[in-house]
């Protein structure tokens, strides 16, 4: 008979994008972002960050089809833009903050005004407006 711990682990799951596209992908996005980001422009990293959700979003539907398991990295991905951008921020934010971890860079950020922001949100933003075109 196999013992129950005592207590549950009170370590958060980690939900990165590394199972979905791979480590060798991965580990190639960790050191873009290790390389762009300290000098990187927000607007130009967000699109950077959109395009790699973009990427990972193929794969996993490639991997898990129209129904991944809910609560999954690969469900936040396919379903984010469907309920709206506060709720895609949320949803998607912790994969990218991983990303920004395991890259040892900033996501957060502070304008010349005093404003504080982040690449995340923008990030996030661009991703699930990817094929909006405005001017249509």
């Amino acid at each position: 008979m196999k013992k129950q711990p005592l207590f549950e682990s009170t370590k958060p799951i980690e939900r990165s994008l590394k199972p979905i596209v791979g480590e060798k992908t991965y580990a190639v996005w960790v050191e873009m972002l290790k390389q762009l980001v300290p000098d990187g422009r927000t607007h130009r990293l967000s699109v950077v960050v959109a395009g790699m959700l973009q990427y990972a979003s193929k794969i996993a539907y490639e991997k898990f089809g129209s129904e991944p398991k809910e609560g999954s990295v690969a469900a936040s991905l396919l379903f984010a833009g469907e309920t709206g951008e506060e709720e895609s921020v949320s949803e998607l934010s912790d994969i990218i903050e991983q990303l920004f971890d395991d890259a040892k860079v900033r996501h957060a950020r502070k304008s010349s005004r005093g404003d504080e922001y982040s690449i995340i949100d923008s990030a996030v933003m661009e991703y699930i407006h990817w094929h909006d075109m405005p001017w249509e």
